[in-house]
Order: structure tokens, then C-alpha cells, then sequence
């Protein structure tokens, strides 16, 4: 049994919140500080895109439900991409005001002051957004929380034997994370079906992955950059 670190959590538990919260703390100072002349806050997203893959690479060998065993088959992965596609068009329909808290932390325009795209800040919030942020959520929400609801020894817990609640809750606190709160509900369910469904965190992993580079491809073709 691995034993709790002062913070009463255990290192597994920390693993999968660290990256979570690194990318957390960056949203939060990118949406605090200004975006001017001298300071471009926007490239705080560059800046977490690198601090936080890094932090999931130094802990990968603890991510069991990652390991390379842990690959879904074919039907499994065909089914994530095309629940992956699915959310990504209920996203972008469920935007109605009263579908909407607040408004986001720090928005993301990747504009010069001409209106021109600036495409390596393109090319970084893609790269974070399909390739990063999908990770790091389905091992947080996923992989840890709704898990840890069931047993702090989320380890043991089989998430094709988690209950209604343990979704129901981990969803809910997922929707607050986001201005969107039905899309997010929606993204939630469909990622925790998934791994229930088949016992494999890639599985929500790829369809999140889709979702969020799907989206993006569209953010970047429509100019709705709200979205971001």
C-alpha cells in the first residue's frame, strides 16, 4: 500500500493532480495579466503547453491505466473517434447565452493588432489543446476523481464498476471548469461512458483528443474565436 504524502494524498493522487492544477495556476495568471506592448500574456499558454507535458513525461511510468497494454482495439478507437466528432458538433451548437457561466478566464485571440493570424501561437494552443489538455484532463477527471469518489485508493477501482454518483459528481465539477456548461456535460458523460464502457482511459482520451483538435481545426477555418 503506498503511503499518503503530507498533503494526505497519496504520490499516485499527485501525479495526476499536479499537471492539472501547473495548467490551472497558468490559466489563471495568463487570464490576470495584461496583454500589452511590453508582455505578451498570451504566450503563457506556450509556456504551460511545455510546463505541463513535461510534468505528465516525469510521471508517465505511474500511469498505469496509460500503459501500453491498457491500448483500446480497433472498435474501441473507431468508437472514441466518433464519439470524439459527436461532441465536437454538439459543442459548437450548444452556445446559446443561458448555455453559458460567466465568461472565460482568459479568452484566446491569436490575432496581431492588423487582424492577421499569428500562427505560432496558433500552432501552440492546437498543440496543447489536442495533444496535452486531453491527457492531462482524462487522468484528473477521469482516472483520479470520479475514482477517488468510489475509494481514496482509486487505484483499485474498477471503472467499469463505477456507479451513477461517482459520474454524476466528477461531471458536475468538470461543467464548472467551463463556460460552456451543457457542452461540458455533455463532453463529460461521453468521455466517462467511454471509459466505463470499455475499462480503458484512452479511450476518453482519443475521443477528447478529437473533440478539442476537431474544434480547433473549426476555430481556426471560422474565425469563432470564442470557442478558444
Amino acid at each position: 500500500m503506498k503511503t499518503a504524502t503530507p498533503t494526505g494524498l497519496s504520490p499516485a493522487a499527485l501525479a495526476r493532480i499536479i499537471p492539472f492544477a501547473l495548467f490551472m495556476l497558468l490559466l489563471g495568471l495568463r487570464g490576470y495579466l495584461p496583454t500589452d506592448a511590453d508582455f505578451d500574456a498570451r504566450w503563457i499558454y506556450g509556456a504551460s503547453v511545455f510546463i505541463v507535458g513535461a510534468a505528465l513525461a516525469w510521471h508517465w511510468r505511474g500511469y498505469g491505466e496509460l500503459a501500453r497494454q491498457n491500448l483500446p482495439g480497433r472498435r474501441d478507437t473507431l468508437l472514441s473517434i466518433a464519439v470524439g466528432l459527436l461532441v465536437f458538433v454538439l459543442w459548437i451548437h450548444l452556445d446559446a447565452p443561458w448555455m453559458q457561466i460567466g465568461e472565460p478566464t482568459a479568452s484566446f485571440l491569436p490575432l496581431d493588432l492588423q487582424g492577421h493570424k499569428i500562427w505560432p501561437l496558433i500552432a501552440l494552443r492546437w498543440t496543447g489543446a489536442a495533444l496535452i489538455v486531453p491527457v492531462m484532463e482524462e487522468l484528473f477527471w477521469r482516472a483520479f476523481l470520479m475514482r477517488w469518489i468510489v475509494s481514496p485508493q482509486f487505484e483499485t477501482v474498477d471503472p467499469r464498476g463505477v456507479g451513477l454518483k461517482p459520474i454524476m459528481l466528477s461531471t458536475f465539477v468538470f461543467m464548472l471548469a467551463h463556460t460552456l456548461w451543457l457542452a461540458a456535460i455533455v463532453a463529460g458523460l461521453a468521455y466517462a461512458y467511454l471509459y466505463m464502457r470499455t475499462g480503458k482511459l484512452w479511450t476518453a482520451v482519443i475521443a477528447h483528443a478529437v473533440t478539442n483538435g476537431a474544434l480547433g481545426l473549426w476555430v481556426v477555418h471560422s474565425g469563432q474565436w470564442q470557442f478558444w
